[in-house]
């Protein structure tokens, strides 16, 4: 046997079933559109371009109101069209300018997010630059620098200097003992027995023949 649908007319009639739920569908905008329309309205009463404009309007009224021909004048003393326009500006400029704001608040955040993102990775940056710069030092202490280069040639070459001058010593002090012995080996016994030194007498002069 075939189940039977039931009529959703006769279920709406029923009071023991939930009526289903009716959607309002309010109009679309696009939020971002508007914002920067209300950033341009904003900025553009926030100038001395608007406040001109405005008092040269509001001076028009009163003086067409005031001064024209009882039959044209369409707003009387007191002023109240004037004044409802007046308050009707008000009261939709006032959130306008708030939207703006927050928009200005929720750029600023999202700008110092962005800083305080930039100056922790340039803080990390400069951190690691200081320890490599510390490493380098570290490395560079351990390396010959040109004044300790200078230094050790320096002292390799006074002792090259002082190597040569008691060698060049020592060769004409041998030199003389030579010359010594050709010229009276008996002089040079007696000098070894009275215990002189080899460079007094190689400075004495040889006996002539």
């Amino acid at each position: 046997m075939a189940e039977r649908v039931p009529d959703r007319t006769t279920d709406r009639r029923r009071l023991d079933q939930p009526r289903d739920p009716r959607r309002i569908s309010l109009p679309r905008w696009d939020p971002e559109a508007f914002g920067r329309f209300s950033e341009g309205i904003a900025r553009f009463m926030g100038t001395a371009r608007f406040l001109v404009y405005m008092t040269v309007f509001i001076l028009a009224w009163i003086c067409w109101n005031v001064l024209a021909p009882a039959g044209l004048r369409f707003d009387p003393y007191t002023f109240t069209f004037l004044t409802l326009i007046l308050s009707l500006q008000a009261s939709y400029a006032a959130p306008l300018i708030l939207l703006a704001q927050n928009r200005q608040a929720d750029r600023d955040r999202l700008t110092m997010e962005e800083d305080r993102r930039r100056a922790t990775a340039q803080k990390a940056d400069t951190e690691y630059l200081a320890r490599e710069i510390a490493a380098l030092r570290i490395a560079m202490g351990e390396v010959a620098t040109r004044d300790f280069l200078r230094s050790e040639l320096a002292r390799m070459a006074e002792e090259l200097d002082d190597a040569a001058h008691r060698r060049s010593k020592a060769d004409r002090k041998e030199l003389r003992k030579h010359v010594r012995a050709l010229s009276d080996p008996a002089s040079e016994a007696e000098a070894a027995a009275d215990g002189y030194d080899d460079d007094e007498v190689l400075d004495k002069p040889a006996p002539r023949r």
